[in-house]
């Protein structure tokens, strides 16, 4: 493979004496205005067109442009034919087309697999205005358009498609999307490294079919060429017993040192392929070495199969060790490049200090686009998470090594928001992926090029991570004490099990960055989902609560946490359920809005959805399933324990605490979950409707923690008397049902059953 050469390095292309446009033009007048009589590279998006550099047509765009090549965009075209496709004319290199900065599947339907009502990243917030599987439909028309022009594919629905993928709105296994699109290349993960080198080469006139060497590509090739040597995956990752712990000091290309660690697992059946084992082989190189996955149809029809295509695939993602994979598509393969090399803070620096105008293309006129409103005034000072939580997309697009900006940089674009319409001081967040991963990386860089663990904080934080938060903190202050900077928040999600290893950090965060209340995501309480989920015990949360509350009372400030959970992720049964809605309760939680597990392409927990296996242990035909959740009623039920609050959901929770012997959860007083009567009307809930406390309002915070006792509302819930008379009846028949069952139980000479823990865990 090339070695990473830095972005700036390249020789500018000759159409770089049009210099910068002050945006990217859409349509043929823009073109005659610049003076340009053609495009060089076009990308069509399903986005809407926003200069900013938290949109991916943005950055790519100008990125391109400072290579010195002409480029234009084609944003949320009509795709009921090739008419808009060509309305810039051809593109005299190629066509990078992208879906926009969300899948189109999952923009468009929600977990219940419902169409959306709106789409934020639309003018005016309108739905429909890309195709499903937008990255598929654009391609095919750019290609009906002119069919010899390179169509390079990227952007997160192409980066979580590129293997054959779980396709949840199918329920069935789909080709590598670079098959059925019918494009040429495919570009995963940020791709600022490899869309310059494409373009560059081309610009040079070598022809796309021959440009297989660059990392983070994809393409389609008929057999493994000469000089490579072949591994296939389950000689890697033999179906087996589970793995232990990898030894991150361990150099995996020191056969002796192999050897050391694999004495270690004198427990385990020793003709047992390790993870990390290397096959003898006198050719054996790891940049010369491609593993091949079971194919397209073998997955396809093999779930435990597809789990194991699954796992190898993020164990492949480390790009300081990672090998080529290679998966067949009927006749031909599909062909992986290992993981882009990691930006440098010199090169982020670059990609952000691009001219932005910072605001929606003048075309789209005084219509609002929700997602940029959201953002126009964020600052994204990082990429990469190395959570490695098995439901996010984030790690498999934008990798586990933190790539972050400088002060500088970070300071200099805080100065040109000053310049964006509307601006009144208060920057609404200074984050990314996640708020405080900032700058932090292992300790040490051979360790980290070795290390093939997917999380460097689950089960615990690693030994080896630095934690030091110094660096962000004196951001942080240098950004509030520049002129005109009235307010810094922080929006981005907080990792709180990194926060409470820096009480310096947290103290600094709530004294000055909190508005009123700060969300964070702890998933859930119960040991299953959580190890299912790569998320730590709800013990840090409790501890980053302490802290959160100690320094808040300190600022003499009223402030919230409000924490995010999610409901039918795999792994979890409905006691997990059960003991969720008990600690919300006992914490004084109501849920205003409900997330249900759902399954993006190529994501850990997807496999687990659809396999019934765990992929963070080897997978076998005989090992230990996974509880999933894949019934609409038993979906329903996940959900309507976490609001429990809700009326809605009172009949469906009684009927299930029943069936699971909690019917001492049902009654109404304190220590009950959910009443033993049931509101006359609907009414109660459209009065808490009515009278809830706006979103975003500083008092929030309160309206969620208000405290549920069971018991009929008070006025002030705006809340309706309920009809005691039906209040009455119900507790009645609520106490001949419990007498009846006791006189039963006597007969049958059973003893009466022990009270369990309101909350066990």
């Amino acid at each position: 493979m090339h070695a990473a050469k830095p972005l700036f390095d390249y020789p500018k292309y000759w159409a770089e004496c049009f210099g910068p446009a002050p945006f990217l033009p859409m349509s043929r007048e823009e073109m005659d205005q610049l003076g340009w009589d053609s495009c060089d590279i076009i990308i069509v998006t399903g986005d809407a067109y926003v200069d900013h550099p938290s949109f991916g047509m943005a950055i790519i765009g100008r990125l391109l442009e400072a290579q010195g090549f002409r480029v234009g965009i084609i944003a949320q075209p009509n795709w009921q034919s090739k008419d808009d496709f060509m309305k810039l004319g051809e593109p005299n290199l190629f066509f990078g087309v992208a879906a926009g900065n969300m899948d189109s599947m999952i923009n468009r339907y929600t977990a219940d697999k419902k169409i959306r009502s709106d789409d934020a990243y639309t003018p005016g917030g309108l739905a429909g205005a890309r195709p499903d599987r937008a990255s598929l439909v654009y391609s095919q028309r750019c290609k009906e358009a002119y069919r010899h022009v390179p169509i390079v594919l990227g952007g997160i629905e192409a980066s979580l498609r590129r293997i054959a993928h779980y396709d949840y709105w199918q329920d069935k296994v789909r080709h590598s999307i670079l098959i059925d699109a019918c494009a040429d290349i495919l570009l995963y993960g940020n791709a600022e490294r490899a869309i310059v080198e494409v373009a560059q080469r081309i610009a040079a006139g070598e022809k796309i079919e021959t440009i297989n060497d660059i990392r983070g590509t994809a393409f389609i090739r008929r057999d493994t060429p000469e000089g490579w040597l072949e591994v296939d995956s389950t000689r890697i990752d033999r179906p087996g017993k589970i793995d232990k712990i990898i030894n991150p000091y361990v150099n995996t290309q020191d056969t002796a040192a192999c050897a050391i660690e694999q004495e270690k697992g004198a427990l385990e059946d020793p003709n047992e392929a390790k993870v990390v084992q290397l096959l003898p082989h006198p050719r054996l190189e790891r940049d010369k070495t491609v593993i091949r996955l079971p194919s397209f149809e073998k997955v396809r029809g093999d779930a435990v199969l597809y789990a194991h295509a699954n796992r190898v695939l993020h164990l492949e993602t480390n790009p300081g060790n990672a090998r080529a994979l290679v998966q067949r598509h009927g006749e031909v393969d599909v062909w992986f490049n290992p993981p882009p090399i990691p930006m440098t803070t010199e090169e982020m620096d670059y990609v952000f200090g691009m001219p932005y105008a910072r605001v929606p293309h003048p075309a789209y006129g005084k219509a609002k686009i929700p997602a940029y409103e959201m953002i126009r005034f964020s600052v994204n000072i990082m990429r990469g998470c190395f959570g490695g939580c098995t439901f996010c997309s984030i790690t498999e697009h934008e990798g586990r090594i933190i790539q972050s900006r400088s002060h500088e940089s970070i300071l200099s674009e805080i100065e040109e928001m000053k310049k964006v319409p509307g601006f009144t001081g208060v920057v609404s967040d200074l984050g990314g992926p996640t708020a405080n991963m900032y700058r932090l990386a292992c300790k040490d860089p051979e360790i980290e090029r070795h290390c093939r663990k997917p999380s460097c904080v689950f089960p615990g934080i690693c030994e080896n991570l630095n934690t030091d938060h110094s660096s962000l903190i004196e951001l942080y202050r240098k950004a509030r004490a520049l002129p005109g900077v009235k307010k810094i928040l922080i929006a981005s999600g907080l990792r709180y099990d990194l926060a409470v290893e820096s009480p310096e950090y947290v103290k600094e965060l709530v004294t000055h960055h909190v508005g009123g209340y700060l969300k964070i995501a702890p998933e859930h309480t119960e040991e299953g989902p959580l190890t299912k989920m790569m998320k730590p015990g709800i013990g840090s949360y409790d501890k980053f609560k302490r802290m959160f509350e100690k320094y808040s009372k300190e600022a003499g400030k009223e402030q919230y946490l409000i924490p995010y959970f999610i409901a039918a992720h795999p792994g979890t049964t409905d006691e997990d359920m059960m003991n969720l809605a008990l600690w919300l309760k006992r914490n004084d939680f109501r849920a205003d809005q409900v997330q249900a597990f759902y399954p993006s392409p190529m994501a850990t927990a997807t496999a687990m959805y659809h396999s019934g296996k765990n992929p963070l242990r080897k997978v076998t035909y005989k090992s230990d399933g996974v509880e999933i959740v894949k019934s609409e009623a038993q979906r329903r039920l996940h959900k309507a324990f976490l609001r429990y609050h809700d009326p809605k959901g009172w009949p469906m929770l009684r009927e299930a605490l029943e069936r699971m012997g909690r019917s001492d959860l049902i009654g109404n007083g304190k220590q009950h979950l959910i009443p033993a009567y049931q509101p006359a009307t609907d009414s109660y809930q459209s009065a808490r409707r009515k009278n809830s406390t706006p979103a975003g309002s500083k008092k929030v915070g309160k309206a969620l923690l208000t405290q549920h006792s069971g018991l009929p509302p008070r006025a002030s819930d705006g809340g309706k008397p309920w009809d005691k008379r039906e209040e009455a009846k119900a507790a009645a028949l609520a106490r001949n049902k419990a007498a009846a069952k006791e006189r039963a139980d006597e007969k049958k000479g059973k003893k009466k059953p022990l009270k369990r823990p309101v909350a066990p865990r």
